[in-house]
């Protein structure tokens, strides 16, 4: 029996499982590891190959068990369950991460600094904090529904909402009614506050981090793989972070024309095209008549004919064009 040179280790809350093999593939060691005696087990090792899964807690793991000279990989779950061989228990999900961690197609994780999941930490609180402002923005209007008030879509319309309930002389609102309603309005300003103090947060956090402000780096975030949410995979997060800045008009026109020339380059009519953008909530393309001129010379010169109800509708249908008017 040779000395241990990989490990597959299943992390959780109380006791881990070790799975060690030698340079062999033989079973070296198969034991149970309390959470206080994890360091203590792996000092008393030489450096060798551990894997682990890919779970939040997994990279505070790693970057204990690389600080004590141990060359630590984390592995998507769904790619290290096709090598569990039996029944799924600590002991078999401990044998199969080290089988997988010695595949050569396998594809890793990366694994995240304290600062980066600082990072993450933010914009999961923020989310989580403005999941919960639109439960109470909902329940606040089902409420008032029930009153036979009601408001216009959007923030704007809450607004005017928690304005009525803050009008003690409004006699609409029933004195039990208005009980409840200035308690959820309470907490929903509270939230308000939280988001704000957030926002300030990551702005703060962007500014801060060079990685965050550089372009280059603004696709590995949504890259990453193993992460449950691809758009929160790596940091940095700039594209997140600053999301405004991003995306400015110059970039929004250059992905315009980008588009118009795909659809010229295929002969594809603009005004075909229309219902498609306005189904993916762009903004419809109106027939004037330099469009009008486009679509004539594309199309064999053979101009569309204009609707009653200002929008163009093709008529010859040996292009195959349907109905913009649908």
């Amino acid at each position: 029996m040779g000395e241990v040179s990989t490990i597959g280790l299943d992390i959780a809350k109380s006791v881990f499982q070790v799975h060690g093999v030698d340079d062999a593939g033989a079973v070296v060691m198969r034991k149970r590891v309390g959470r206080s005696k994890v360091l203590e087990f792996f000092g008393s090792l030489s450096p060798c190959l551990v894997g682990i899964e890919a779970c939040p807690s997994a990279h505070y793991w790693s970057r204990e068990l690389q600080a004590l000279g141990h060359t630590v990989k984390l592995m998507p779950p769904t790619y290290v369950k096709a090598y569990l061989k039996r029944s799924k228990n600590d002991a078999n999900d401990a044998a199969a991460i080290c089988e997988a961690v010695t595949r050569p197609s396998m594809r890793f994780v990366p694994i995240k600094t304290q600062e980066q999941q600082t990072g993450l930490m933010l914009h999961r609180t923020r989310q989580l904090l403005v999941r919960q402002r639109t439960m109470l923005s909902n329940a606040i209007r089902g409420h008032m529904a029930e009153l036979g008030i009601i408001s216009a879509k959007g923030r704007n319309g809450t607004a005017e909402l928690l304005q009525i309930i803050a009008d003690v002389a409004d006699d609409r609102i029933p004195p039990v009614a208005r009980f409840c309603l200035e308690l959820l309005a309470r907490q929903y300003l509270a939230l308000n506050a939280e988001v704000s103090a957030v926002d300030k947060r990551i702005h703060a956090w962007h500014r801060s981090c060079q990685e965050s402000r550089d372009p280059r780096h603004w696709s590995d975030c949504r890259h990453c793989v193993g992460c449950r949410d691809r758009r929160l995979g790596s940091i940095p997060l700039g594209a997140q972070s600053c999301r405004l800045d991003r995306f400015s008009t110059q970039a929004a026109l250059d992905r315009r024309q980008r588009t118009a020339r795909q659809h010229h380059q295929a002969g594809q009519s603009l005004f075909a095209m229309a219902p498609r953008h306005r189904r993916d909530g762009c903004h419809s393309i109106r027939a004037t008549a330099r469009h009008q001129a486009a679509v004539a010379h594309t199309f064999d010169g053979a101009p569309p004919a204009q609707s009653c109800c200002g929008r163009t509708c093709q008529q010859n249908r040996t292009h195959g064009l349907g109905d913009d008017g649908a």
